[in-house]
C-alpha cells in the first residue's frame, strides 16, 4: 500500500484516510481525547506510547544522542535526526499543493490544514475549532481565566509566554524591532509594521463610502462611524455617547473633576497630559503642525487637518435640514443646534446656556475675571485667545481681512462685515437716486 498510495482506513469523524489501521487508531484519539499511555513518575498522559517514552527521559535526564556539529544532546535518535537538518538545511517533506518544504512530517501535516481547512480540535465550551491542539489549549484559558505566566516585576499575569515576554519590555525598555529607514525602535513587531507605512505611504484600508484610505484597519473602523453615526462608547454617568473609547475615557474625567496636570506658567489644571502640552503652546507660541500646501502653522494636528479642507474644498458632512455642508462632523453637529435650539452647556453660576463648550468656557471668565492670554508687547490681558490675536494686530499693523470690491484691508473680521454693508448700501442708494 505504501507504493500504491492506497489509504483504505478512513476516519468516520473527519474523513481523513490512512495507510495502516494502527495510524487510524492513533488518529482517533484526537477526537475522543483518549490518552491511554501514562507516565509512571508524574502521571502525565499521552495519546501515543512513543510520546510517553520520549517524555520519560525528562525524569531520567538521559540524552545519549549527540550532534556531531554543535554538540547538542537529545533523548531520542529521531530528535537528533530532525536537529541535524538545522545544519544541513534539508527539508524533505514537501507540500503537494503549494510546494512549501518542511524539516518535519508533523510540520507538513499542520501546514496542509491551511489548504484543507481542517480544524479537528474543537472547544467544548464555545465550539470554536482549531488546527492544532496547542492552539485549543491556549484558547481554553479564555474560558477558565487561567493566566499562568506572571511578571516578576509588577505581578501582571498573562495567558501566553509570548505575551509575558512582550510585556517585560515595558520594564526593561528593550525595543528590538528597528526601522531600517529612520532607525526608530519599537517593542513590538506589529508596531514596526505600522510605522513602516509612514515611509512607504501605503494605505491599504479604504473607506467604501468616501474612498478615504488608512494605514490601519482600526483607523478605518473608527472613521466609518463618521458615516454610520455609530457611537458605541457610552458614559455611565451621563449617558453621552462617543465614537471612540479614548474620547469616552477623556470625557469621564469631567464628572470626577480629576485634573492632575497643572501648567507651571499660569496654574491652569488639565485632566490629560496631552491637554497640558497643547495648552503650553499658548505661552510658548509653538506651532509644530505646518500645512504642506501654504505653510500655515498650527498648535494642534486636528486644526491642521481641518485647515487642509480649505485647499481641497471637500465638505462631506451635509445638514439634512437646510443642506449646508461642512468639512467636519463636529461642525455639522454644532450647526444642527441652530435648528433644534439645543444649548447643552449650562453656566453653573448664572444659568446661561450655550450651544458650544468653548462658548461656555469663554463666558465663565465674566464671573471669574480670569484673563490668561497676555500680550507680550504691552501686557494687556484677555479672556480669550481670539481677542488676543485681534489685539496683536494693533502692534503688528497686520490687516488680513480684505474687501474684494474696493481692496480696502481691515484688522478685524467684524470691521470687514460693517465695511461691506456700508459700501453695499451706498451703491444701492446711488443707483436708486439715478
Amino acid at each position: 500500500m505504501i507504493h500504491t498510495g492506497e489509504k483504505p482506513f478512513v476516519c468516520e469523524t473527519c474523513g481523513k484516510a490512512f495507510t495502516y489501521r494502527s495510524h487510524l487508531q492513533r488518529h482517533n484519539t484526537i477526537h475522543t481525547g483518549e490518552k491511554p499511555f501514562v507516565c509512571e513518575t508524574c502521571g502525565k498522559a499521552f495519546t501515543q506510547q512513543a510520546h510517553r517514552n520520549t517524555h520519560s527521559t525528562i525524569h531520567t535526564g538521559e540524552k545519549p544522542f549527540v550532534c556531531e556539529t554543535c554538540g547538542k544532546a537529545f533523548t531520542q535518535q529521531g530528535s537528533l535526526t530532525l536537529h541535524s537538518r538545522v545544519h544541513s538545511g534539508e527539508k524533505p517533506f514537501v507540500c503537494e499543493t503549494c510546494g512549501k518544504a518542511f524539516t518535519q512530517q508533523g510540520s507538513l501535516d499542520l501546514h496542509s490544514r491551511v489548504h484543507t481547512g481542517e480544524k479537528p480540535f474543537i472547544c467544548d465550551t464555545c465550539g470554536k475549532a482549531f488546527t492544532r491542539q496547542v492552539s485549543l489549549d491556549l484558547h481554553g484559558r479564555v474560558h477558565t481565566g487561567e493566566k499562568p505566566f506572571i511578571c516578576e516585576t509588577c505581578g501582571k499575569a498573562f495567558i501566553r509566554q509570548t505575551h509575558l515576554n512582550r510585556h517585560k519590555r515595558v520594564h526593561t525598555g528593550e525595543k528590538p524591532f528597528v526601522c531600517e529607514t529612520c532607525g526608530k525602535a519599537f517593542t513590538h513587531q506589529c508596531s514596526l509594521n505600522r510605522h513602516e507605512k509612514v515611509h512607504t505611504g501605503e494605505k491599504p484600508f479604504i473607506c467604501e463610502t468616501c474612498g478615504k484610505a488608512f494605514t490601519q484597519q482600526g483607523n478605518l473602523r473608527k472613521h466609518s462611524r463618521v458615516h454610520t453615526g455609530e457611537k458605541p462608547f457610552v458614559c455611565e454617568t451621563c449617558g453621552k455617547a462617543f465614537t471612540q473609547q479614548a474620547h469616552r475615557n477623556t470625557h469621564s474625567r469631567v464628572h470626577n473633576c480629576e485634573k492632575l496636570f497643572v501648567c507651571e506658567t499660569c496654574g491652569k489644571a488639565f485632566t490629560l497630559q496631552t491637554e497640558l502640552d497643547r495648552h503650553g503652546r499658548v505661552h510658548t507660541g509653538e506651532k509644530p503642525f505646518v500645512c504642506d500646501t501654504c505653510g500655515k502653522a498650527f498648535t494642534q494636528r486636528t486644526r491642521l487637518n481641518n485647515h487642509k479642507s480649505v485647499h481641497t474644498g471637500e465638505k462631506p458632512f451635509v445638514c439634512e435640514t437646510c443642506g449646508k455642508a461642512f468639512t467636519r462632523q463636529g461642525n455639522l453637529g454644532l450647526h444642527t443646534r441652530v435648528h433644534t435650539g439645543e444649548k447643552p452647556f449650562l453656566c453653573e453660576t448664572c444659568g446661561k446656556a450655550f450651544t458650544q463648550r468653548t462658548h461656555l468656557n469663554s463666558h465663565k471668565s465674566v464671573h471669574t475675571g480670569e484673563k490668561p492670554f497676555v500680550c507680550e508687547t504691552c501686557g494687556k490681558a484677555f479672556a480669550r485667545q481670539g481677542k488676543l490675536n485681534d489685539h496683536v494686530r494693533v502692534h503688528t499693523g497686520e490687516k488680513p481681512f480684505k474687501f474684494e470690491i474696493c481692496g480696502k484691508a481691515l484688522t478685524h473680521q467684524s470691521n470687514l462685515h460693517i465695511h461691506k454693508r456700508v459700501n453695499t448700501s451706498e451703491k444701492l442708494f446711488a443707483y436708486a437716486t439715478c
